[in-house]
């Protein structure tokens, strides 16, 4: 699959766009439409500047990762569009997780990627959007905002950005 229309709009207006690099919630040096690092992995740092066109092509490729990692992550099920690109949305924010370990440090070892695992329907998928609200264990608004709309996308197919 790939990321759709209303996913990368979800992304984009949680993210929001800054050119020049700044520390998120937790401290973490960010750049661009919320990225971390570069596609060559090295990590954004203090004094870093981007034009808007590297930040959307960044964007454009770190997003593809995403893609990936999801599409590895519900290998063998059938997601509806509107449904991957919620997951894709939420794994850019957290990360994908694809790790040896059983820690739900993103979507790989977390109990919503399980759920959807057993039924892309199960009624507890929503709630297990919503349990994501927190950096650096503060409950941050716009986190609970960000989940609500993925949880809205993921079960309606509607875009709700709240």
């Amino acid at each position: 699959m790939h990321l759709g229309e209303k996913g990368e709009k979800l992304i984009k207006h949680f993210e929001s766009c800054r050119l020049d690099a700044y520390q998120d919630s937790k401290g973490i040096w960010t750049i661009g439409w919320g990225n971390t690092s570069y596609e060559n992995g090295a990590r954004v740092k203090e004094g870093d500047h981007v034009s808007q066109h590297r930040a959307d092509e960044l964007f454009r490729r770190i997003s593809q990762k995403f893609v990936n990692e999801v599409s590895y992550l519900t290998r063998g099920i059938q997601l509806q569009q509107h449904q991957f690109d919620a997951l894709v949305s939420f794994a850019y924010n957290v990360g994908a997780d694809i790790d040896a370990d059983e820690i739900a440090e993103g979507l790989g070892d977390s109990t919503l990627l399980r759920l959807i695992l057993e039924n892309t329907d199960h009624p507890g998928i929503s709630g297990e959007f919503l349990k994501w609200n927190e950096s650096g264990r503060k409950v941050l608004p716009g986190l609970i905002r960000r989940r609500k709309s993925e949880a809205y996308l993921y079960t309606t197919g509607g875009l709700n950005l709240l």
